[in-house]
């Protein structure tokens, strides 16, 4: 039985986006991998599915490229939040995701708000193999004595960040740095990696290295997770642009209730059938 899919971006952020309300749809981490596959498959960095749910307007599950499962993804969690108000008439929706309930709300034609939620801080919430202060951890890359980068910061977004603070982002070494990072011990679940670079107190140009997909176009909740390490440490005011390689988002750590709001656009792609 075929499958109907829609392909989705945020920002070149790309997803399948499978309907499951109707039909139980539970891939394995092989059949993740196919569909994501650039050459073979639809191709994608990310495969999401909606299901029924008693507590949001639909359940929402993430899968990364590399067929893991994962608690959120920011620019899929936009996409989808469209997809439900568009189907129910509305300019809200509440989406039911394994990191907790989001709340998304129409920011124009084609543009949506999406609450994140409040950032995870505290050393065991990203989760790290042990104790630290996560405004900026005890790791570095390079010599001891002259670090190529050091003392990032750590941000839970219902999916685990580290945020490197880098003078130039074009000139980070991303792909190199990224996947011995991902794997570090000190990251018992990964980790994703960013690598900001603070242009102005509202301008953070952003490149992440995302846990199970690489180097993507852009990334949401890393780029919730890169404003709230640089408010941290004082480098830029609560809110910001963020520039991705693939466009700009507008995040927001709102001091009222601490919740992170990110905002940005989203395009339909095509439509099509899983065998």
């Amino acid at each position: 039985m075929s499958r109907p899919f829609l392909k989705m971006n945020g920002l070149g952020n790309d997803f399948v986006v499978v309907d499951a309300r109707t039909a139980p749809f539970d891939p394995s981490q092989i059949e993740v991998r196919k569909i994501c596959d650039r050459t073979s498959g639809v191709g994608c960095d990310q495969l999401v599915s909606l299901e029924r749910s008693t507590k949001g307007d639909a359940r929402v599950r993430f899968w990364n490229a590399d067929g893991e499962e994962v608690g959120a993804c920011g620019n899929a969690s936009r996409c989808v939040g469209w997809l439900l108000m568009e189907g129910a008439g509305t300019d809200a929706a509440v989406l039911d995701t394994r990191g907790g309930l989001l709340r998304a709300a129409r920011a124009g034609d084609h543009r949506v708000s999406v609450d994140m939620g409040e950032p995870r801080l505290a050393w065991d919430q990203i989760p790290l193999a042990e104790e630290m202060d996560t405004k900026g951890i005890e790791l570095q890359v390079g010599p001891i004595d002259a670090p190529i980068l050091h003392t990032p910061g750590c941000v839970s977004m219902g999916n685990p960040h580290v945020v490197f603070f880098v003078p130039d982002a074009e000139a980070a070494p991303v792909r190199e740095v990224g996947p011995m990072i991902e794997h570090h011990y000190l990251f018992p679940e990964g980790v994703n990696v960013g690598f900001a670079q603070v242009k102005a107190r509202d301008h953070i140009r952003l490149k992440v290295w995302e846990r199970g997909a690489g180097l993507t176009k852009a990334c949401g909740t890393g780029a919730c997770a890169a404003l709230v390490a640089c408010a941290r440490r004082g480098l830029t005011d609560r809110k910001a642009t963020l520039e991705l390689d693939g466009g700009d988002l507008v995040i927001e750590w709102r001091e009222s209730d601490g919740h992170v709001i990110m905002t940005g656009p989203l395009e339909i792609e095509f439509t099509g059938e899983l065998p």
